[in-house]
């Protein structure tokens, strides 16, 4: 059996002026064919196909892992991205829905992959290779100097984050409040509110762009989400990075590092850039999909070890910026599997973000929005953003919530009796109370002073209590 010939792609040679003799011609020549980007460009054929991948023979020796391929058929071109790399073959998983692959199709290497966003995106909604699908004009490429300095900075070249800003829902800047910089997550199971509340933290006026990354989405939710939620406002500011759930496994773990890519341009220039990815667990699903494809062994519950290793090394590219620059505050969804807070994703990506809001599907149940649970919920860096006197008042908000919630058992079996125990008799009239402040939906107003608005609500709780008693 002969083996497929290499592909050659081959442009028209430019014709000679007539009168030149021979070195000049062959020096023009030479020129011509020194240029990789004119006359010829090797590539290679494609050997066998599967579903999700395929493998093409010519292309080894000069393939590097993560180089974009081009693929030919009578069904036009198609592109993909190689994964793995062998003597003989490469591995392709193809951006496409499927192969659409035929064995003898040509591919040719296009190289590495490269985002170069300009200022004028803000307002545009692009796909994971940076293409724009919200129908309007084609968009600006920028400076490709600046992709250069992208990346994770140096430990000791960012700046020191210590900034606290509001993010205008009350729960979250009470219990676990944010810094510019900070990486936090919001973990919960399916259904609970992950969504409405990244939607929630969207809205926050204190950033100069937003970047918001759907990865795994449900397509019908998108302009939901972009027009309704987030609004024409804050759209204005906003670049959408969007890979749905039924496109391939490569878009989807393609689109959080270019959302990322266009964090850093924005970050690059100054900006205080809100990074909002929902969500990292399909970020995982992908890359298991595509690392399982290439034969990589699971290690833990399916997960093959590279997924480990890629979630820190697009993580860590948010944060604070180099002196001069702005940061990059990232929130991000985890979609906790079996609403099991121990699965190897959320436990993997808990001790990498600096922060974790808990959804709670109780609360939810009970209509308590948002369902967050203020005692599983931390920000390690709340002690940046609280006064002294708010880090003592939330101590004991918290305790009050934590003798409520353990003491809830003997109050529902009536072995609770009012002046028993004076103090535990305030924990049972306050909390409901603290709960009730808590609440709020997407519709109400951002909230400017938690504490204080919070502080309000029990003021006008106990006023009817001090009249009756009187």
């Amino acid at each position: 059996m002969s083996l497929p010939l290499p592909a050659v792609e081959q442009e028209p040679a430019r014709p000679v002026p007539a009168g030149d003799n021979a070195l000049v011609v062959l020096d023009r020549l030479y020129r011509q064919f020194s240029d990789e980007r004119t006359l010829i460009r090797r590539g290679g054929r494609i050997t066998e196909v599967s579903p999700t991948h395929y493998k093409v023979r010519g292309l080894s020796d000069s393939a590097r892992l993560g180089d974009i391929v081009e693929h030919r058929s009578n069904g036009g071109a198609r592109t993909g991205e190689i994964v793995q790399i062998g003597p003989d073959e490469v591995l392709v998983a193809p951006y496409g829905k499927a192969a659409d692959a035929g064995v003898g199709d040509t591919v040719f290497n296009r190289g590495a992959f490269e985002v170069i966003p300009d200022h004028s995106w803000r307002g545009r909604v692009i796909d994971a290779l940076g293409r724009p699908i919200d129908g309007k004009a084609p968009l600006a490429i920028g400076d490709a100097s600046t992709t250069a300095h992208a990346g994770v900075p140096g430990a000791l070249e960012r700046q020191r984050v210590g900034t606290a800003f509001l993010t205008g829902v009350r729960v979250i800047d009470i219990f676990t409040p944010l810094c510019f910089g900070q990486r936090l997550g919001v973990f919960a199971g399916s259904g609970v509110g992950k969504s409405t509340l990244l939607a929630m933290l969207a809205g926050a006026d204190a950033f100069d762009t937003v970047v918001v990354a759907l990865v795994g989405e449900r397509g019908r939710e998108v302009r939901e989400f972009l027009e309704d939620t987030i609004g024409a406002k804050s759209m204005a500011k906003t670049v959408a990075v969007v890979a749905t759930s039924d496109e391939s496994a490569m878009m989807r773990k393609r689109a959080p590092g270019t959302a990322m890519r266009v964090a850093e341009h924005f970050c690059q220039r100054g900006d205080r850039v809100l990074l909002v990815l929902d969500s990292i667990t399909r970020f995982a699903h992908a890359l298991r999909e595509v690392a399982t494809g290439t034969g990589e062994p699971p290690v833990a519950r399916g997960y093959p070890a590279s997924v480990f290793t890629d979630l820190p090394k697009l993580l860590e590219r948010a944060g604070p910026g180099i002196d001069g620059a702005g940061s990059i505050t990232a929130i991000l969804s985890v979609l906790v599997d079996g609403d099991d807070h121990n699965d190897p994703v959320a436990d993997s990506v808990r001790g990498i973000l600096d922060g974790h809001v808990v959804l709670d599907r109780a609360l939810a149940e009970q209509g308590r929005y948002p369902p967050v649970n203020p005692l599983s919920s931390i920000s390690r860096l709340a002690g940046k953003a609280w006064s002294e006197d708010q880090r003592g008042l939330v101590s004991r908000l918290r305790a009050m919530i934590a003798r409520y919630e353990d003491t809830r058992d003997i109050r529902l079996l009536g072995a609770y009796q009012s002046g028993a125990d004076p103090e535990l008799d305030m924990v049972v009239r306050q909390v409901p109370l603290i709960y009730e402040g808590l609440m709020q939906s997407p519709k109400d107003p951002p909230s400017a002073d938690p504490f204080s608005d919070l502080a309000r609500h029990l003021r006008g709780k106990e006023k009817p209590n001090v009249g009756q008693a009187s």
